[in-house]
């Protein structure tokens, strides 16, 4: 296999691995989480991502609205976006400066030399970018999803009986399922 052939594969890997990205960036399915209530018929699946968060119903409906604001969010999602962000423009001038620098375009073909040390740009872009994707699969995840849709602080505050018990404030969210250690 020759040098050119290696360096067009090496160039259609990592664009399928920015489309990808690309792809996963704007999926809302970056964490789910769902909820039947008393009977399958009111069963809600709930999905958030960086840019929205859905909720899909058992009989099909789906309602997506997107973030109101980037300082609402906590603070593993501003991160995720952020460094998803800076990971897809990486991407994208390594893709600009990796087909600068390929063997097969007729740009720059004066200097061969300066050429190639184009195409090693490129493809230090794209090692950086994917860098931050590595990044980012590890920080993505967040804090622990809470069963309740309240949050993790509500499950303290659901206690029966009390002013924030779901049961008797007329909230339709889940209630929270006590510890076994909470009498």
């Amino acid at each position: 296999m020759g040098a050119g052939a290696r360096e067009l594969g090496g160039f259609l890997a990592a664009l399928g691995g920015w489309v990808a990205a690309l792809a996963a960036a704007v999926l809302p399915q970056w964490r789910q989480s769902s909820y039947a209530g008393d009977a399958i018929i009111t069963a809600v699946g709930l999905h958030e991502g960086l840019w929205m968060s859905c909720a899909a119903q058992s009989t099909g409906q789906v309602q997506c609205r997107l973030h109101d604001s980037l300082l609402s969010l906590d603070v593993h999602i501003q991160m995720s976006r952020a460094l998803m962000v800076i990971s897809l423009l990486l991407g994208f001038f390594g893709i600009i400066v990796s087909v600068v620098g390929m063997k097969c375009t007729k740009v720059g073909e004066e200097d061969p030399v300066t050429k190639g040390r184009i195409a090693v740009a490129g493809g230090v872009l794209f090692v950086l970018s994917g860098m931050n994707l590595a990044l980012l699969s590890s920080l993505a995840g967040g804090p622990p999803a809470s069963p309740c849709w309240g949050g993790p602080s509500s499950a303290a505050l659901a206690l029966p009986g009390s002013a924030k018990d779901s049961s008797t404030t007329g909230s339709r969210s889940p209630p929270c399922p006590r510890s076994l250690s909470e009498p």
